[in-house]
């Protein structure tokens, strides 16, 4: 499995370098952070408190979840909504959640393995959830 991670602070241009090298490469292309803005964009839907950590983080192993060209969140398309403003405020909570992150991961590593790699942008992605990448940029 070939993985090359992309990670850095926010705005540091993350996606446009990994979709562009995703692109260039003929490789898929994985946005963590849409995933925690996803389980963010789940929990506010059903009107769940983003700091109530643990029903936010059963929700995280609960929710079909598919990051792609399109963000889908239980069969709902939240492609746009994951950016809104309500979602960006809750993010922070849930990204910070441990049961969330650790199921996260698990998702992630399980998406490099069916894709047999790919590009993957978010934070910790050369750390934490593929430290072996082949290639790990920090920008």
């Amino acid at each position: 499995m070939r993985v090359i991670a992309i990670d850095g602070p926010s705005g540091s241009g993350k996606s446009t370098v990994a979709r562009r090298v995703a692109e260039q490469l003929g490789l898929a292309y994985l946005d963590t952070g849409a995933m925690y803005r996803a389980v963010a964009f789940a929990a506010m839907r059903r009107g769940i408190d983003p700091e109530e950590a643990p029903t936010v983080a059963k929700l995280a192993t609960q929710i079909d979840l598919e990051v792609g060209d399109a963000v889908m969140v239980d069969g709902v398309d939240a492609t746009i909504e994951i950016r809104s403003p309500e979602v960006t405020r809750a993010v922070s909570a849930v990204a910070a959640n441990p049961e969330v992150r650790r199921e996260l991961v698990r998702r992630q590593r399980e998406w490099g393995a069916d894709h047999g790699g790919g590009v993957v942008e978010g934070r910790d992605i050369g750390s934490v959830v593929f430290p072996n990448a082949a290639v790990k940029v920090y920008l």
